[in-house]
């Protein structure tokens, strides 16, 4: 058992270390969201290659800590009073996205060669737990449908921070994240509340944990007018590169040798839900003026953790995009399988099979 634990520890090790270098080579080559991306790249491709990644269950909770202690400073009462008038457009999006998952699940099922009601959790973008979960309750392959969800989720990592940076017009608005100083007494006491936020909602069996209960605490402070401490750039980027080391890992080469139609239609049915989002965004925009970037980003078909990640890092509305997030996971907890229901009967109706 003693060597068993130190060959893990090794390729741990290793495996941090190539996600590191993968981080260091895409800052360097100014890819937006350079230490996430770049260790996910890295570690997905030695995955790919055959090799054994690892990473200890530790490192994205720690991420999460981080990097939610930051997205929570940003909620002060003007922005959580423009969050209170953006509901009704959150819980549009949150239904469009679902809608736009059920269109995308025919192709899921066809090129996947997976049953329809698979097809549909897979295709949702509800992220990878929620879905993983209900489709459990459904008595579907969880297996399946993780996968799904999970490349779904890496090609949007991969794909729209440059794409939002190639294309939006970045400006400062309400929802913008304040800049504040690093005051060093401060910031283990910062961080030590945030890691007892996520504790206790792990305790108590709330969803998303690891980044919510830092996500409260620091909006507690930031409400009360006492924010404590900003982040260090170097604390960001290092909290970026323990969610790309373990995003990496969640991809095994005999996986996706098993099921490469599974995984090709994990890709069409990504960009079939990324061209409806993206309309759907644009719905939003004209009917509620909301800033675009944000939007975009809220109804993109990603985990909550990482777009909000996103939006952080490129200073993209922050706070917006995680209550679009938000809203959507609980909608799909509770509209997923009534939805389904609706969607089945309407393409039986139709002769769809």
């Amino acid at each position: 058992m003693p060597a068993e634990r130190a060959r893990l520890l090794i390729r741990q090790a290793a495996t941090f270390t190539l996600a590191a270098v993968g981080g260091w080579v895409a800052s360097r080559l100014g890819v937006p969201l350079a230490w996430m991306v770049g260790a996910m790249v890295a570690v997905v491709a030695a995955a790919l290659a055959g090799a054994r990644v690892a990473a200890p269950e530790v490192a994205r909770p720690a991420g999460l800590i981080v990097l939610g202690t930051g997205l929570g400073q940003g909620f002060t009462p003007p922005v959580l009073a423009a969050l209170a008038v953006s509901l009704p457009a959150m819980a549009v999006a949150g239904v469009g996205t679902i809608l736009a998952g059920a269109l995308a699940s025919r192709a899921t099922a066809r090129i996947g060669a997976i049953d329809p009601h698979t097809a549909y959790y897979a295709s949702v973008p509800g992220g990878v737990v929620v879905m993983a979960v209900l489709a459990a309750r459904a008595g579907l392959s969880v297996g399946v449908v993780t996968l799904t969800q999970t490349l779904r989720m890496m090609l949007v990592v991969l794909l729209y921070p440059p794409v939002v940076v190639a294309v939006v017009e970045r400006g400062r608005d309400v929802f913008s994240l304040p800049s504040l100083a690093v005051v060093w007494p401060l910031l283990p006491v910062l961080l030590a509340l945030g890691t007892f936020g996520a504790l206790l909602l792990r305790r108590l069996g709330l969803a998303n944990p690891w980044m919510m209960g830092p996500v409260l605490v620091s909006l507690g402070l930031a409400v009360a007018g006492e924010p404590l401490s900003g982040l260090p750039p170097m604390l960001v980027d290092l909290a970026q590169l323990m969610l790309g080391w373990t995003l990496g890992t969640r991809l095994e080469r005999t996986v996706v040798l098993r099921a490469p139609r599974l995984a090709l239609a994990s890709v069409v049915s990504m960009g079939i839900v990324s061209m409806l989002c993206l309309l759907l965004a644009l719905a939003i925009v004209a009917v509620w003026h909301l800033p675009f970037p944000a939007v975009l980003l809220g109804t993109a078909p990603g985990g909550m953790p990482e777009l909000a990640i996103t939006a952080k890092v490129l200073d993209l509305g922050a706070p917006l995009v995680l209550g679009f997030h938000l809203v959507r996971v609980l909608l799909c907890t509770v509209l997923v399988p009534p939805v389904w229901n609706l969607w089945h009967r309407s393409v039986r109706g139709r002769g769809g099979g």
